[in-house]
């Protein structure tokens, strides 16, 4: 059973605070809105791309917002809800549901949700989100999407660099991930022939006590074991234990299975996890806008 949407979570949440007969904090009528859904602890412990939540503290809370526009339910402080007489009288018609088309009956919700942006005085658009998606779960959905469009843009920019440019920004993407000690320091790209098997070599720590040898293909077929198996071998002509394989396609499963089987530490990185990497620590990437999310800052509020 998927995890019920924050409209499918209007009706059991007012009856959470209902039954209870006082304020409830988000926690807590977060995890009693579950007990009465019936979810499983894995459920429970789903969390938003980002992490920062789960999914089920995250739709409680917006399911307690949009009743809060109708009156059902009311915030006597930061993070708690009540509800009011009118989500009691609700209630007591026995609903079958309660969603946004319910709460479209009550005239503060209409005025709340299609009030004037800048305070101007026609209507806005309607903001009710459509579907089952919180406005916390579009933005970090449509996130999402446009860091898949930029993996897929340095994937097709990466199959047509010149092979030791490509060597040169993997070890740039190892240095930007704190390898080594200074730029010059840290990183070196072997010549451009006759590298036995090694593409580049990093220091793994500022002293250099350490280091990490790399090999970085751009590869159109899959990595199977015969490419792996080459660079552990070149791995021991070093006497080195620790190897980076990186491709801008993907691993054969006997690959996998080979990298994890031998005494050397030998880390897999494919085209998809490449990009992902770039864009987390900004190697050939800019940042073109940046959009911030506020909040109440309460203790602002504290004395007021």
């Amino acid at each position: 059973m998927p995890i019920p949407t924050y409209q499918e979570m209007m009706l059991p949440l007012l009856r959470v605070l209902d039954a209870a007969g006082k304020e409830l904090h988000q926690k807590e009528y977060s995890s009693l809105t579950a007990d009465a859904l019936g979810l499983s602890e894995e459920q429970r412990e789903e969390r938003l791309p980002s992490g920062l939540q789960t999914y089920v503290f995250n739709r409680a809370g917006w399911a307690g917002w949009y009743m809060q526009q109708a009156g059902l339910v009311e915030k006597p402080k930061k993070g708690h809800l009540r509800i009011t007489e009118e989500g009691r009288k609700l209630l007591a018609t026995n609903p079958a549901v309660i969603d946004n088309k319910v709460l479209s009956a009550y005239p503060s919700f209409v005025e709340k949700m299609t009030k004037a942006p800048s305070g101007g005085t026609s209507p806005g658009p309607e903001i009710v989100p459509p579907g089952t998606q919180t406005p916390t779960e579009q933005i970090e959905q449509a996130e999402l999407k446009l860091r898949a469009q930029l993996a897929s843009d340095l994937l097709d920019l990466m199959s047509r660099m010149d092979p030791y440019r490509f060597e040169q920004l993997v070890v740039d993407l190892l240095f930007a991930m704190g390898y080594g000690g200074s730029r010059a320091e840290a990183a070196q790209v072997t010549q451009k022939s006759n590298d036995g098997g090694i593409d580049g070599i990093i220091s793994e720590d500022r002293l250099g006590l350490d280091v990490i040898y790399v090999q970085a293909k751009r590869w159109q077929s899959t990595v199977g074991r015969e490419p792996i198996q080459s660079f552990v071998g070149a791995l021991a002509g070093k006497h080195a234990t620790k190897g980076v394989f990186i491709t801008t396609s993907d691993f054969h499963k006997n690959a996998l299975d080979y990298a994890k089987g031998v005494t050397h530490k030998i880390i897999l990185i494919n085209g998809q996890r490449l990009a992902e990497l770039m864009i987390e620590y900004g190697v050939g990437v800019s940042t073109v806008r940046t959009i911030a999310l506020k909040r109440v800052d309460s203790d602002y509020f504290e004395d007021a």
